[in-house]
């Protein structure tokens, strides 16, 4: 089944053709400049459109139009300079003289309109010429010997003259407006050229974008799609167990590549795998040893424990006689014996209970976690009120203050070890207070900072008592580690040991606070439960002597 991994180097030289990304930036680029060529020859064709638009609407009609004025006031020179003629009534001279006008300010306004179009500005200057010469020859000289109120018949051949002169004007006129017909058909007609061909330059490029998009959906399915395909289902057949079935690379250059880093990644699964079965067939035997250990373990732990209450039992019954003995020779030959032999038969006596103390606190050690391994909600109220209970003698006669809260929170655990762990520090900060001082205890309750391990409770047990030096700060929980003389302090050196055993065993920790300098400050956490709500407590107010 084991195949080796196809070597970096091999793969390297594959990777020659084109990539997914390399193919699609190709036609992207295609379209972009399809894109981009559509839309300069669009713009022109837009461009051109407005032009000729524009000079159809603002030029060309609007010239036809002053063509007609221009017209009207030529016609309107004629009736009137003839009707004057007639009637030899000044207000016949009305239109020739506003006709006059109106065909200078047609002329230019034909001029501004007809700036860029010579052709159509040689028929105004022709048409303005013939009706200069007209009114020169006829008109002028007709009006002038004309006296109002003394009509005359009109002279038939300066009127015959002044027909061929105007009937020339018209010739003019219609020529321009002829010419100008044909610059709006001319124009209609280049309209309709550009509109054409912009319409087929967008429909070319519409076409394009759509032959490219088809061209892009198809390159996704002949150099994505079916190669995916291939190796998806190469890769199905592999996580389906098919472990030696070869996953084959196609397509562009970086499937291929994503194929080939797949068939090195079954390979190199398939190596693990062998590895691994032997690795499981060894683990498999090595349990088997374990679980005999185990059992082995279990069987020694029990002989062992057996054989501690046997000892403990064993040895307290000769530390009992040696007592008992050497307190009956003291009291039937205390008489015969001197200061000195009493003193001996002392500290023999002091040293079997002192024994007796040591053994029943190795076991009482020994024991945490491992018998009674109770695992139920402990009031920590309650546990304190049990331990200031048995400690009530000597809170009494120390003349000891005790602040607690009111209220304490409730947790998890074992109440016997929890009553034990309360006792223990109380009981330190009672012993060891001030010779001149009398002992004033605190106890704190917080949540603790957020940590790994979840939500817990912090307690603190304060006193004003002598203290601990920072160098001893974890010397202190070792155990049989004293700081004083036993004739200075009684004990055995366990108190503080148990009391760290006890809250590893419930998943928290101790220490001592050695920012704390009035005295001692011992503080633990214990975990709170995982439903556990309640706030904080509030300090309750100083409690003299022994607990409530």
């Amino acid at each position: 089944m084991t195949t080796a991994p196809t070597p970096p180097r091999a793969r390297r030289g594959r990777g020659r053709a084109l990539t997914v990304q390399g193919w699609f930036l190709l036609v992207l680029a295609l379209m972009a400049v399809m894109v981009v060529a559509g839309t300069a020859v669009g713009a022109h064709l837009l461009n051109r459109t407005a032009q000729v638009t524009d000079q159809m609407l603002d030029r060309i009609q609007p010239a036809r139009a002053e063509a007609y004025r221009l017209q009207t006031s030529l016609v309107n020179q004629e009736t009137g300079a003839r009707g004057y003629a007639i009637t030899a009534d000044r207000q016949f001279l009305t239109p020739y003289t506003t006709g006059r006008k109106d065909e200078s300010d047609s002329a230019a306004r034909l001029r501004r309109l007809l700036a860029d179009r010579g052709e159509l500005l040689d028929d105004v200057r022709a048409i303005q010429q013939a009706a200069v010469s007209w009114r020169r020859a006829y008109a002028d000289p007709l009006v002038a010997g004309v006296t109002p109120g003394d009509p005359r018949p009109a002279d038939s051949r300066a009127a015959g003259r002044g027909k061929e002169a105007f009937d020339h004007i018209r010739t003019l006129l219609a020529t321009q407006n002829q010419h100008l017909a044909q610059a709006r058909d001319a124009g209609h007609a280049e309209l309709v050229s550009v509109r054409t061909q912009r319409n087929w330059v967008l429909s070319v490029l519409v076409a394009a974008l759509l032959l490219a998009g088809a061209l892009m959906a198809a390159l996704i399915r002949v150099l994505v799609a079916r190669p995916l395909a291939r190796l998806r289902s190469a890769s199905r057949q592999v996580a389906d167990g098919d472990f030696d079935q070869r996953i084959a690379a196609h397509g562009p250059s970086d499937v291929r590549s994503v194929a080939e880093d797949v068939e090195d990644m079954r390979r190199r699964i398939v190596a693990a795998l062998d590895a691994s079965q032997a690795a499981r067939q060894r683990l498999v035997e090595q349990a088997a040893d374990l679980d005999a250990q185990a059992e082995e373990l279990r069987r020694s732990n029990a002989e062992l424990e057996q054989f501690a209450y046997v000892a403990s039992h064993d040895l307290q019954e000769p530390l009992r006689k040696v007592a008992s003995f050497c307190q009956l020779l003291e009291r039937r030959y205390g008489d015969k014996l001197d200061e000195r032999g009493i003193q001996y038969i002392d500290f023999a006596v002091d040293g079997a209970k002192r024994m007796q103390v040591l053994i029943n606190d190795l076991l009482t050690f020994s024991r945490v976690g491992r018998l009674n391994d109770a695992h139920v909600p402990v009031p920590l109220g309650t546990a304190l009120d049990k331990a200031l209970a048995n400690l009530a003698g000597a809170v009494e006669d120390a003349g000891a203050r005790i602040e607690r809260p009111a209220k304490l929170p409730e947790i998890t655990g074992d109440p016997t070890l929890i009553v034990m762990l309360w006792q223990n520090l109380i009981g330190n900060a009672v012993k060891f207070r001030r010779p001149d001082h009398p002992a004033e205890i605190r106890i704190t309750c917080d949540e603790a900072p957020d940590g790994a391990d979840g939500p817990a409770w912090q307690l603190c047990v304060s006193d004003n008592g002598i203290g601990i030096p920072a160098e001893f700060t974890e010397k202190v929980f070792v155990i049989f580690q004293r700081l004083h003389g036993r004739e200075a302090y009684t004990g055995t050196g366990i108190g503080l040991a148990l009391c760290k055993k006890i809250t590893e065993h419930h998943g928290g920790r101790i220490w001592i606070d050695t920012d704390y300098t009035g005295g001692t400050r011992f503080c633990f956490t214990l975990p709170a439960p995982p439903d556990a709500d309640e706030p904080a407590p509030a300090p309750a107010p100083l409690l003299e002597g022994t607990s409530p």
